[in-house]
């Protein structure tokens, strides 16, 4: 009888909610009032999935080998960690220390090569400025020995001309017991010119 008493209870509201569950059909609902429900179920929904759920407690020796463990791979991570960054470091101290020496001997070498090409420069201009002294001097020698050799023919010829037209003296002497003899030959550019003339001696005053 119990049993059919409780059945009787539990189909009695399962009538209600068939009742309202129906009642609200034929009414339409509204957006808000759609949303609400909706929202209303999911939370009934989660309280149950809580309910259902079971808590399960670890045990106290658990947590304290699981505290050890987490201790121990936090520590060995943070060593590692350091040994890992002290390692970087030195490595950036390093590369750092090569760039710097690498950028010294860079500089050094291009200073070297610009002094090489300074000093390769200047011999070659050097060179080139003795060349062209020595090209000038020899074409002004040349002209100077041209010049001279000129006038070397011109005093020459001018010398010939002027003994030509001047003329030439040749003369022959004899000495006797009581005269001189004279014989003067005068060549001009017209002729020849002879003088004969006896001077007799001792010669008076």
């Amino acid at each position: 009888m119990e049993k059919q008493q409780n059945k009787s209870k539990n189909n009695l509201p399962k009538k209600d909610e068939s009742q309202k569950k129906e009642k609200p059909a034929s009414a339409p609902l509204t957006p808000q009032a759609q949303a609400e429900a909706k929202t209303l179920a999911l939370i009934e929904k989660l309280r149950a999935e809580q309910a259902n759920m079971k808590v399960v407690k670890p045990p106290e020796n658990q947590k304290k080998v699981f505290d050890k463990d987490t201790a121990v791979v936090t520590i060995q991570a943070w060593w590692r960690g350091t040994l890992v960054r002290r390692a970087l470091l030195h490595a950036a101290l390093r590369a750092w220390s090569i760039q710097c020496w690498w950028r010294l001997r860079r500089s050094k070498l291009l200073r070297k090569r610009r002094r090489a090409v300074l000093q390769s420069f200047s011999r070659e201009e050097w060179a080139a400025v003795t060349l062209q002294s020595w090209a000038r001097m020899w074409r002004v020698r040349r002209h100077y020995c041209q010049v001279l050799n000129a006038v070397h023919i011109i005093q020459a010829y001018w010398r010939c001309h002027s003994c030509a037209s001047r003329g030439l003296i040749k003369g022959q002497y004899r000495v006797t017991a009581n005269q001189l003899q004279l014989k003067l030959e005068i060549l001009l550019g017209s002729g020849p010119y002879i003088v004969t003339e006896c001077i007799p001696l001792p010669i008076k005053d």
